[in-house]
């Protein structure tokens, strides 16, 4: 049996909060679970001490047989001092969008017509040619 360690919601519509459980990975979210470990309450500030509580002993033996958990509860177990700090990556986090490349192609293409064409201040500084004079003979 797949076992996950992940947060089940609670709470009512815009008012969340979490329970840390130890769960079967087939069983729905909010469903049947096999421990609760822990609460998270997300509105609560970030010093405060109730926003996270895990039975980190529990959390441990779960984890010693084989669980995995969730992005957010593997936060929580880093910060405790339980699971060593997994580094990531999110490499589309820091690149532009479409529409964001598409105007800087846009500006670049404009500067570089720019360059391009001679600037009329540059055109006023050559000296007009003359007319020839007739020639008499």
């Amino acid at each position: 049996m797949a076992m996950k360690i992940r947060l089940a919601r609670g709470g009512s519509k815009k008012r969340p909060h979490y329970s840390i459980v130890a769960a079967d990975t087939r069983s729905p979210r909010d469903g049947r679970f096999i421990e609760k470990l822990g609460t998270y309450h997300p509105l609560l500030p970030k010093d405060n001490e109730g926003r996270v509580k895990i039975d980190l002993e529990r959390a441990q033996y779960w984890l010693s047989q084989g669980a995995q958990t969730s992005d957010r509860v593997a936060r929580f177990l880093e910060a405790a001092g339980v699971k060593p700090k997994a580094e990531r990556a999110n490499l589309q986090a820091g690149q532009p969008g479409k529409a964001a490349v598409e105007r800087a192609k846009a500006r670049a293409d404009k500067a570089a017509a720019a360059a391009a064409t001679p600037a009329p201040e540059a055109a006023a500084e050559t000296p007009a040619e003359t007319p020839a004079e007739p020639a008499t003979e």
